[in-house]
């Protein structure tokens, strides 16, 4: 487990996030990831942060804590944190599950590629509430399960055990937006779209819910 941990936080860190560089080539970074972060306000927490390659992207005035639960991750946050407009006030090893912060510490709750790979996503989404200010925001952008009886989502099907092995736990056939529906926010925007991305990894949401 540790040895596949440390091999994912390496390849991650060389291949998928460019050493902590956005990449804005990607459609999806410049027309859906970035745009998204610039809504980010006041005291944020950034949950499975990564190396922390989306700290270029946060706007100048916020306040960034950083969770990430492979702690052979955290080793490689120093460039971003060097390279971000915004301010960041730590970098903490937790899982979302059971986020290490008390009630009402932040206005902005952000995951990207995340609700994928958590354990227990009623949980977490039940911690994200819990640490939000009353008004706060929950900014999200994930991909998701496909169109029930396609094509596509049996191939999901088909990949998922061994795409869960490689990626760390991440799982291609969940229902995300309904879960966060279902999750008791006063008020969800959430907006579905094809990403420039494989078909098993194509279906994607994004939007804001509040508190």
């Amino acid at each position: 487990m540790t040895l596949r941990k440390r091999l994912f936080a390496w390849m991650y860190h060389t291949l998928l996030s460019r050493r902590g560089m956005p990449d804005f080539s990607d459609a999806l970074t410049r027309n859906e990831r970035a745009p998204l972060l610039k809504r980010a306000q006041g005291d944020v927490l950034e949950i499975g942060a990564g190396d922390g390659v989306n700290l270029a992207l946060y706007p100048a005035g916020v306040r960034v804590t950083l969770l990430e639960p492979n702690r052979y991750l955290l080793r490689y946050m120093g460039d971003g944190t060097a390279r971000a407009p915004c301010a960041v006030t730590g970098a903490v090893c937790g899982r979302g599950e059971r986020l290490p912060f008390g009630a009402g510490s932040f206005d902005t709750v952000v995951t990207m590629h995340v609700l994928c790979s958590v354990h227990d996503q009623e949980a977490v989404l039940a911690e994200i509430q819990r640490v939000l200010r009353p008004g706060g925001q929950f900014l999200f952008l994930e991909h998701v399960a496909a169109s029930p009886r396609s094509a596509t989502l049996r191939a999901q099907r088909a990949i998922n055990p061994a795409w869960s092995m490689v990626g760390d736990g991440c799982q291609l056939t969940r229902r995300t937006g309904a879960a966060i529906y279902a999750a008791g926010f006063r008020v969800v925007e959430l907006r579905e779209f094809d990403a420039p991305y494989p078909a098993i990894v194509r279906p994607h949401i994004s939007g804001v819910a509040r508190v």
